[in-house]
């Protein structure tokens, strides 16, 4: 993890941005009707759109994120053990919603209160070195670290497979994101973990925490869940990228940490979903044609 990687892993995420961008400014000048100008216009910007408007600023270093995205691969072994329970019972079948209970009772319970305050002083202990370049970063993988960078990845894939393989594996990317979340947000539910800018809301003057103020809860992470759910699909169908995939999983969820959204334990239990969910897509994908 100490060899530099930016060229590497962020070069993927630039290509599709110009790519995107070389595609748009062909259907722009092509495109003569007015009515599908103003169809155009309508649209709900893209994955590609979003980040052409916002390029990604100088990112963390690997150093910086080399802990975190160790604590992030250890979460796989324990996903695959809990999985292989699913499995036993229900073999490739899809049942979403079936699944999604079954995952949130299968993520730990949270650190005790000792445990989970030691989480905080370390959070606290990281936002005395932030910088401005830190803060542009963290904002920046913030923001699109949810969805539109592995909307983009995907889009990166889809251009070069058949068209009907691209958009199945689109709409499976996007179920399953959406699946990751929902178990996040039952888990936080139940849980109910503040975020560590709640509990010390000096560390985000900017959230405007009112006295008394409960959540949002942060256990797990969602961004941890969908990075790792897209991580897992991601690789399967481009193994040769596993790699880029990671690291880029590790700055995002390294951003969550560094601007007081999340303790570790947040992290690798949102990890833990993820890893679940993409277990999960992954062996229904050995039987095709099962339904939800």
């Amino acid at each position: 993890m100490n060899r530099p990687r930016r060229v590497k892993w962020q070069y993927p995420v630039i290509a599709v941005v110009a790519a995107g961008a070389a595609t748009f400014g062909l259907v722009h000048t092509t495109a003569a009707a007015p009515a599908a100008a103003t169809s155009e216009a309508k649209k709900k910007p893209g994955a590609t759109d979003l980040i052409k408007a916002d390029p990604p600023p100088q990112l963390f270093t690997d150093a910086e994120v080399a802990d975190l995205a160790q604590q992030q691969a250890a979460q796989k072994h324990t996903a695959d053990a809990l999985f292989a329970k699913w499995k036993a019972i229900h073999g490739a079948t899809r049942d979403d919603k079936a699944f999604a209970t079954w995952a949130a009772q299968h993520v730990p319970a949270p650190p005790n209160k000792a445990d989970r305050t030691a989480e905080l002083h370390q959070v606290q202990q990281l936002a005395k070195t932030r910088t401005a370049a830190g803060k542009r970063a963290a904002t920046w993988l913030e923001v699109h670290g949810k969805g539109d960078i592995w909307k983009l990845y995907a889009h990166d894939q889809r251009e070069l497979l058949p068209q009907q393989q691209g958009a199945l594996e689109k709409t499976e990317l996007k179920t399953a994101l959406k699946l990751a979340k929902a178990i996040t947000e039952t888990v936080a539910a139940h849980d109910k973990q503040p975020a560590p800018y709640v509990l010390d809301p000096t560390l985000r003057p900017d959230k405007h925490v009112t006295p008394g103020q409960k959540g949002p809860y942060s256990y797990p992470s969602r961004h941890a869940a969908k990075a790792a759910t897209a991580v897992n699909l991601l690789s399967n169908w481009a193994p040769h990228r596993t790699e880029d995939y990671q690291a880029m999983a590790a700055q995002i969820v390294y951003s969550r940490l560094y601007m007081a959204g999340h303790v570790p334990s947040d992290i690798t239990a949102g990890t833990l979903v993820g890893d679940l969910v993409g277990d999960y897509f992954q062996n229904a994908a050995s039987a095709p044609g099962t339904g939800k």
